[in-house]
């Protein structure tokens, strides 16, 4: 009964919050990945890419609650979630003509695009910041639960309750819908296997007829479209500040590079891997080791690590450590 409870506490506290987690740096991360292996630069504004998107569906889902409209027991960012996308892409679309194409046709290496990137970076964390302020804005609304810690223990008797949150529950769904949709479309499709050779070689993509402007065009939609889900479930999991948003750019870029800058796979296995070490680490284990051994070998300490105030603390050693001795990261060698 004891080691149930330890198991309860355990997925209360480690596995299901670093199982949403992950699928929402896996996300990012795919992103990362994708400007990175087509587009041959990294995009240091990803970060607030996504803090611009989920601010879009903060507003659209404040007008539709406004207007009275909710989907039940299902947060309304839901509905909100496609304007978000919409307006995310036409604002990537738009900083690419202005600022990106100009690059391109300039041939400029990939460490100019990283620095234009940076100044990318911070105008649009100016800009949401400007328009919905700094500080923290909730916009969950539904069913806060799926099954609560009460539910669970009159259910199973048991001394500690599961609680599983709804939007913990959308979080993973999404993610993983969307991933299969991205690799069927990569994969499966006339435009996505156009990508794919141009990420390859763009010379030989170029003589073979593939439009270079219609593959990062199409690279950008799938960007934003990435960044404004993983962004929307980030805040209604937790809550949307913009500023976290330019700090998540670290687990974000950790978890790219873990698993091979480049690799849609490493890209999502890397971001279960950070998400489940910083969680791992900065958790207080006092509680399951209490249930798990024996009364006489009871802990006393917190049996922490580290405190969650260094959580991305974890993410930078992971980064230091890959890039030392597996700088290729662990899925290397073919990108797409």
């Amino acid at each position: 009964m004891d080691l149930l409870n330890a198991l309860i506490v355990f997925s209360n506290f480690v596995f299901i919050p670093a199982l949403a987690y992950g699928s929402q740096l896996a996300l990012g991360a795919l992103g990362v990945t994708l400007i990175y292996g087509i587009l041959r630069f990294s995009n240091f504004a990803h970060g607030d890419t996504m803090a611009f998107g989920a601010m879009m569906t903060v507003l659209a889902t404040w007008w539709l609650q406004g207007m009275g409209v909710s989907l039940g027991p299902f947060p309304t960012a839901i509905l909100a979630l496609p304007f978000g996308i919409v307006v995310c892409s036409l604002f990537i679309l738009a900083t690419d003509r202005v600022v990106y194409r100009f690059y391109r046709k300039q041939k400029a290496k990939p460490v100019i695009l990283v620095i234009v990137s940076m100044g990318i970076m911070f105008i649009m964390n100016g800009l949401v910041r400007f328009i919905i302020g700094p500080n923290d804005q909730r916009f969950a609304d539904g069913e806060r639960f799926i099954i609560s810690v009460r539910e669970f223990k009159q259910l199973t008797g048991l001394r500690e309750g599961l609680a599983f949150k709804t939007t913990q529950g959308i979080t993973i769904i999404t993610a993983v819908l969307v991933v299969l949709i991205l690799f069927w479309f990569l994969n499966k499709t006339r435009t996505g296997k156009s990508m794919r050779a141009y990420s390859d070689n763009e010379d030989l993509a170029l003589l073979s007829g593939i439009n270079p402007e219609k593959v990062v065009t199409v690279t950008w939609l799938i960007v934003a479209a990435l960044a404004t889900v993983a962004g929307t479930l980030y805040g209604l999991d937790k809550s949307f500040k913009p500023f976290v948003y330019f700090q998540l750019l670290l687990p974000i870029f950790a978890s790219a590079i873990v698993g091979g800058l480049g690799n849609p796979i490493g890209a999502i296995a890397g971001g279960f891997i950070v998400a489940f070490s910083e969680v791992t680490i900065t958790y207080a284990w006092k509680k399951v080791l209490k249930y798990s051994l024996p009364e006489s070998f009871e802990p006393t300490s917190l049996m922490q690590l580290l405190s969650t105030d260094y959580k991305f603390a974890v993410s930078f050693v992971i980064l230091v450590v890959v890039l030392l001795f597996r700088p290729t990261g662990l899925f290397r060698g073919k990108a797409f």
